[in-house]
């Protein structure tokens, strides 16, 4: 086989700048599509395998008492609407008599609602997502008696000046002294506006009375908004187990701790807890693990009591666990120097159960994974005054810890939690991709109450 050899002539350098190409002639910069990795008010993200994911096809029907006025929304099957990350909102309003309607408009609320149950305080904001003019009589012709619109949910919204990502439809109620309860709501409104008639239920009001229409009809209902995500990255196949215990690399993320002895005898025992380095994870599946205990022979011995165990780990001083802390806040003024304007609590969504991975003179270690158990619909979010977190929980509790040879022992790890599988083709998710690869801050904390 033979080898073609290229020889640059000199005179390729001498040659005259006049015969290049001018990069003076730039095309118009306007006329250039703007890329952003977020989609626009007007742009939706569509999966490319998203038209293999089935689709809704009934319809959900909300029509006045006397049938004058009805709402459609399409693609809804069930009592209640139902709205993914970006959803359109796609319908008709139908008007049975058209005779003095001045104005069709359709009509897309949120409503974020924290009230201390002592009535110390209230956060209440109503927040407009996305509104239309179906059909008004000023700009338009005669009035149809049916419209059709199309309203795209976004990713954001504003309280106060501060931007959030939409939060999920939510509610909690945290007790105590003082109790709160907060909700997250979603509403459509139709609205038939009509002038110039008065209703049989008063024949002499006029029909605008202090800004009110008498004669107009308002069609509203409530839909769940619940948005989809998925990790960036898949979870990485597990690290390799050497003779020192697992092997660190850069898919799993090492987080090192001390369990201190209380008796100069014993040393005090290295934890080191492997988890995926991207502390992203499925809530339907299970987060693995690697964790190594290394101490001095006799320590490790002693600690065996407090250890892990393949048996529920309730019943033993040391749990792996994942939390979740809900906590609300109204911002006000205290009452007499007495009340309070936050309160969290913080529940346990799911347990680990450990699996002897190996052991040596010095060291030991287990696998596993941690399952969620009842699923969960809500992931971690913050808006306005209500924020719900994550975190993966270690601890070493002895159960008389006085005359335990160990101290306690309490480690965090924030982590987010989401709807879907990671995917490699992304089929049925269409959702903020910023808030799937943007991992858990270091700086998030959680906070123990000690319930």
């Amino acid at each position: 086989m033979s080898l073609c050899s290229v020889s640059f002539s000199p005179t390729l350098y001498s040659m005259s700048t006049a015969s290049l190409p001018s990069y003076y002639l730039a095309p118009h910069l306007s006329r250039t599509p703007i890329y952003t990795e977020e989609p626009q008010d007007y742009e939706q993200r569509i999966a490319v395998s998203d038209r293999l994911r089935p689709r809704n096809s009934g319809s959900f029907v909300k029509q006045s008492r006397n049938g004058e006025a009805r709402l459609t929304l399409n693609a809804q099957d069930g009592q209640i609407p139902r709205y993914g990350s970006g959803g359109v909102i796609d319908g008709t309003v139908d008007v049975g008599k058209t005779e003095n309607v001045t104005r069709i408009e359709i009509k897309v609320e949120g409503r974020l609602h924290v009230k201390e149950i002592a009535e110390g305080g209230t956060v209440d904001n109503k927040v407009g997502l996305a509104s239309a003019v179906l059909w008004s009589k000023e700009e338009h012709g005669p009035c149809p008696s049916s419209c059709e619109f199309q309203l795209s949910l976004p990713n954001t919204f504003e309280i106060d000046g501060q931007h959030y990502t939409l939060p999920p439809t939510y509610n909690v109620k945290l007790s105590g002294l003082p109790g709160f309860v907060a909700f997250i709501e979603y509403s459509i409104h139709a609205i038939i506006s009509k002038s110039g008639a008065a209703t049989a239920l008063a024949p002499r009001m006029k029909a605008n009375f202090f800004g009110i229409n008498v004669g107009s009809i308002t069609l509203s209902t409530p839909f769940v908004y619940n948005p989809r995500t998925r990790p960036i990255v898949p979870l990485p196949v597990p690290p390799r187990l050497t003779k020192n215990g697992f092997d660190a690399t850069p898919d799993w993320q090492l987080h090192e701790s001390v369990i201190p002895s209380r008796r100069s005898s014993l040393q005090e025992i290295i934890v080191r807890l492997h988890i995926p380095a991207s502390r992203i994870f499925c809530a339907s599946q299970g987060i693995p693990f690697h964790i190594t205990f290394e101490s001095s022979a006799l320590s490790l011995a002693t600690f065996l009591p407090f250890g892990p165990s393949s048996r529920s780990s309730t019943t033993k001083p040391t749990r792996l666990q994942i939390m979740r802390q809900v906590a609300v806040d109204v911002r006000h003024q205290l009452i007499l120097g007495s009340s309070k304007t936050d309160m969290w609590r913080v529940d346990c969504l799911g347990e680990a159960r450990f699996r002897h991975a190996g052991d040596g003179p010095t060291w030991v270690s287990f696998s596993g994974h941690i399952d969620i158990d009842p699923p969960i619909k809500v992931m971690g979010f913050k808006a306005g005054g209500i924020a719900v977190k994550d975190c993966i929980l270690f601890s070493m509790t002895p159960h008389e810890a006085q005359k335990a040879p160990f101290s306690e022992l309490r480690q965090v790890i924030p982590i987010r939690l989401t709807t879907d599988a990671w995917s490699s083709d992304g089929t049925g998710v269409g959702t903020n991709l910023h808030s799937e690869s943007s991992a858990p801050s270091e700086s998030s904390s959680l906070v123990d109450n000690g319930s």
